[in-house]
């Protein structure tokens, strides 16, 4: 199935977000359905030498423009990740990765397999706290994914800018319907009301022993959702009209020496308590020099897979202001992932950028800007992306 790029521009997204907002009092429909269980870098090149000696041949590196990776060059079958920028197998990193919309509230811990994901969203909801949207190429190694939760139309957006097939169990139905059904989203959803196109095959329930109410019991299924993406008829690979969603350096760390510094990094602030949907469990990001990553702390406690018992972390963490309105009596949120410009900040290698962003498309990714218009160069690793609520803006802390 091949997929037309459907462009939005910032005002028709200003638009759109008036018109949702409008919407009024509507009840979610997330009852869920049982869906049907199913069991289970481098081309050598010889040296030019004067003596008749044999030398070890020198590897080539990536194609770069000076010190940042641009065309990527396949080098004995791997090819620089265009999520992480990390070399890994060239099948994975052109084909297109998953989204899965994830719980992030305490009845829901721990969550399994995060820490493969390339990218984590993660947004304000309803009841104003946060649910995460993990972004995965390299799953092949995973049983499952999750729980898995609900979606909303702002992850969906979000997701159609990396090009993902999006995944979920349940949805907004006034908010959601009609966008996750168009046929330029690739969607793998459970069987409820307002999907058109289930795949049940993709999801089943856990048992994960007492204390875990329903909702924080199904999961995404690998080998179901690669089934349901063929008989979908999805196309797996990027399409020729894929844009990078980073600038990554190259083999050198950037260190941005003349910037600040900050080692603990607050989107809620250091006390929470507060609406911005970072306020109720308080999250925070520790960095640490040894190797260059920013741990991912929440609810006073590491932030844990429960795939391998590693806690959460990082190379980047990006905060990307959006604004955002509550739309009805039932606190479900807007927010505008697309714009013009608004403000962004990004932490990496322990020091501050500050800039902005902007979106002008649907199937394009947000650019991030440095304070003189230049694009960020990020550090090759996992990123993290905060949606920060800028009417909520006052809270966010970092030292």
């Amino acid at each position: 199935m091949k997929r037309k790029k459907i462009a939005l521009l910032a005002a028709s997204g200003l638009l759109a977000l008036a018109c949702l907002t409008a919407c009024g009092d509507t009840q979610e429909k997330i009852e869920i359905s049982e869906p049907e269980v199913i069991e289970e870098p481098v081309v050598q090149e010889p040296e030019v030498v004067e003596t008749p000696e044999e030398k070890e041949e020198e590897p080539e590196g990536p194609a770069t423009d000076g010190d940042v990776i641009e065309e990527r060059t396949v080098v004995n079958g791997e090819i620089q990740s265009y999520l992480t920028g990390e070399w890994t197998s060239e099948e994975i990193a052109n084909r297109r990765p998953i989204a899965v919309m994830v719980p992030n509230n305490r009845p829901a811990m721990p969550q399994y397999g995060l820490s493969l994901a390339g990218v984590i969203y993660e947004a304000p909801v309803e009841g104003r706290i946060t649910r995460l949207m993990p972004i995965f190429e390299n799953y092949d190694e995973l049983e499952r994914i999750g729980p898995v939760r609900s979606s909303r139309d702002y992850y969906v957006y979000t997701a159609m800018g990396f090009e993902a097939i999006y995944c979920n169990w349940g949805l907004a139905v006034p908010y959601v319907e009609e966008l996750i059904n168009r046929d330029t989203v690739y969607n793998v959803s459970a069987a409820v009301e307002g999907i058109h196109n289930p795949a049940d095959e993709a999801f089943y329930r856990v048992s994960r022993g007492d204390g875990y109410a329903l909702e924080f019991t199904g999961y995404l299924k690998i080998e179901g959702m690669k089934k349901a993406v063929d008989r979908l008829g999805y196309d797996w690979n990027y399409d020729e009209l894929h844009v990078r969603p980073f600038l990554f350096a190259n083999d050198q760390i950037k260190d941005y020496p003349d910037n600040e510094s900050a080692t603990m990094i607050y989107p809620g602030g250091k006390s929470g308590n507060n609406s911005s949907g970072y306020g109720a469990y308080h999250p925070y990001f520790e960095y640490h020099e040894d190797d260059h990553l920013y741990y991912r702390y929440q609810d006073g406690k590491k932030q844990i897979d429960e795939y391998n018992n590693e806690q959460l972390a990082v190379t980047n963490v990006i905060f990307q202001y959006c604004h955002g309105e509550v739309r009805d009596a039932h606190d479900y949120l807007a927010f505008q992932v697309h714009s013009p410009e608004d403000t962004a900040i990004i932490f990496t290698n322990g020091k501050v950028i500050k800039g902005t962003w902007s979106r002008s498309a649907d199937f394009e990714p947000p650019v991030y800007y440095d304070e003189n218009g230049e694009e960020v160069v990020l550090n090759q690793g996992k990123t993290w992306i905060c949606n920060i609520w800028k009417e909520y803006s006052e809270y966010v802390e970092y030292e």
